[in-house]
């Protein structure tokens, strides 16, 4: 049964694990990106994660690499990255890999990872229809329409964080205003914490904290901001249909306090059944990573057993 590699390169972290074509982890490792010190840094610590992985499973037969920022599918280079990954822009991480470790390979932006693991193994199992949304410091997103990735002419499907959410809204850092990153990532919770009189909160966990035990700040600061979450999923709702919203990324942990908060506030759009949370919430990258790894391996005619019992689905560009 053939193994492989599937890592998730963020602006903080660099996340791995090696599975099998049924989706069993056999080993994980995670390590500091390092980002700060330029592309040369983040392919040390990337070179070593591998590395750690391949020392523990010597049957690995591919690698599969998800990333921050527009990737090339066809050729595996990193085609527009942030300041998040300084340097990063115009990384060949699929010529690199091969070149590295003597495996095929392929690489994606990590949002169209995180819906594939998640449509592989995950909440989107068994659905063709998906949309991903990740909040984290940004908002990242992926659509799946068919069982096939909606990847763009120009490797920017997706890319909801940046439609626009309010006209002449606040400034965005890709030149626009009032993008949707501007409302619904992590950063945007935390602008409104700021802005509110009495705040004390220095992280979004602390605002979920407050808001659990009643806190009347927190409880305004995190209803502004569902209320603008629940806007963009009508809005891709309206746009596409998808069978399932899945919301992943930091933002979406403590859903004790803010879940209910947002399935009311969808009930009145009639979509309080189209959203859930990412089962592998950080870590779906690295399944999806996995999931490119694998197909690589079954276009070359190595991937799935035969009496295999698990769905084939197609997920190209």
């Amino acid at each position: 049964m053939p193994q492989v590699i599937g890592v998730d390169v963020g602006g903080t972290g660099i996340k791995g694990l090696v599975v099998n074509e049924a989706g069993v982890v056999l080993v994980e490792a995670t390590c500091a990106t390092e980002a700060q010190l330029g592309r040369k840094a983040i392919l040390v610590q990337l070179r070593g994660l591998v590395s750690e992985l391949l020392s523990s499973c010597e049957e690995v037969k591919a690698l599969g690499i998800a990333s921050a920022g527009r990737v090339n599918v066809e050729t595996g280079e990193v085609i527009h990255a942030t300041n998040n990954l300084p340097g990063w822009q115009g990384m060949p991480l699929t010529q690199w890999a091969t070149a590295e470790f003597g495996l095929p390979s392929t690489a994606d932006n990590d949002a169209n990872a995180a819906l594939l693991g998640e449509a592989w193994l995950g909440t989107g199992r068994g659905k063709q229809n998906l949309v991903m949304l990740t909040l984290g410091t940004g908002v990242g997103g992926a659509n799946m329409a068919f069982g096939r990735m909606l990847r763009g002419v120009d490797w920017r499907g997706g890319d909801w964080g940046h439609s626009v959410l309010v006209p002449d809204g606040r400034p965005c850092n890709c030149g626009k205003r009032g993008c949707v990153e501007q409302y619904i990532s992590g950063s945007a919770l935390m602008r409104l914490a700021r802005e509110q009189k009495g705040n004390t909160y220095t992280h979004g966990r602390e605002i979920m904290t407050a808001a659990r035990q009643g806190e009347a700040i927190a409880l305004y600061i995190l209803e502004r901001y569902i209320s603008d979450l629940a806007s963009v999923i009508a809005n891709i709702s309206a746009s596409i249909d998808p069978e399932l919203i899945i919301l992943g990324g930091g933002v979406t942990h403590d859903q004790a306090i803010w879940w209910p908060m947002l399935t009311a506030k969808l009930s009145s759009f009639g979509l309080a059944d189209r959203v859930a949370v990412a089962e592998f919430g950080n870590w779906a990258g690295c399944f999806g990573a996995a999931q490119l790894a694998l197909e690589h391996l079954r276009k070359d005619g190595v991937g799935w057993s035969e009496g295999s019992d698990r769905e084939e689905t197609k997920h190209g560009d």
